[in-house]
């Protein structure tokens, strides 16, 4: 049986939304075993196999809409792109379209205003916050950016995460305020912390709630795959969606 967890933030009921674990699925060492990827190398039957556990698990009303991630800030809508296409995040204001990412260190954003009219998964590596990819998902969403909440999935945490020189200057020279996102490790190498990195920004744009970012994917080994950890390995997955009976008429 798959293992996943449901985020604890105060998102209306018909907004649907869960983070895998890589426990419950069929994929072999060392993809074991709910690897949801299919571009890391695992068995495409297996990666096959897991997906429709997934989807039988949490019931899912379609099958999620998987992008080609790249580390960028292109955001796409689930009603105009192909699945698959090249993004870092989709939007959905449409019931029964899954909104998916897929990560294994890099953090993971799911978001939805306080109505639900509209949701979005967001995948955000060190260079897509630098390039502004939570920036571009929140100009997505139609709400107003105090209705908005955010929840931050499972990433590399803050005590592991050692970057280079260049990864901190990559942000302080948008903003002094991204420093403190950052612990001097050596004369070479910092701590970085990916959660305050995405929270500042989301603090900065006027997000109402954010939630979350109480994970390690590097040191929960049992729960997470980590890249930076094993190299060759799975992905877990974000999802969120609006419930196939939720239409415009069951907003109070």
């Amino acid at each position: 049986m798959i293992q996943f967890s449901i985020p604890d933030w105060p998102a209306p009921s018909h907004v649907k939304s869960f983070i895998t674990t890589r426990q419950g699925g069929v994929s072999k060492v060392p993809y074991d075993s709910l690897n949801l990827a299919g571009h890391v190398g695992d068995d495409p039957m297996a990666v096959a196999h897991n997906r429709r556990l997934l989807k039988e698990a949490l019931q899912l009303p379609a099958d999620p809409f998987w992008l080609n991630q790249v580390h960028g800030c292109q955001v796409v809508d689930s009603a105009t792109a192909l699945p698959d296409c090249t993004a870092d995040a989709v939007v959905s204001e449409r019931p029964g379209d899954v909104c998916a990412v897929l990560t294994a260190d890099c953090l993971p954003l799911l978001l939805t205003d306080r109505d639900g009219s509209q949701v979005c998964a967001v995948h955000a590596g060190w260079r897509g916050l630098a390039a502004g990819v939570i920036e571009s998902a929140v100009s997505r969403m139609r709400a107003q950016r105090r209705d908005l909440l955010v929840w931050l999935g499972p990433a590399i945490g803050p005590d592991v995460f050692e970057v280079g020189g260049e990864v901190r200057q990559a942000f302080v020279a948008q903003t002094s305020e991204d420093a403190e996102a950052f612990r001097q490790r050596d004369s070479q190498h910092w701590l970085a912390d990916i959660y305050t990195l995405a929270r500042l920004r989301l603090q900065r744009l006027g997000v109402g709630y954010i939630g979350g970012g109480d994970y390690c994917t590097l040191s929960q080994t049992a729960l997470f795959y980590s890249y930076r950890r094993e190299g060759v390995t799975g992905r877990m997955a974000s999802l969120i969606w609006l419930a196939p009976t939720f239409n415009e008429t069951t907003r109070g």
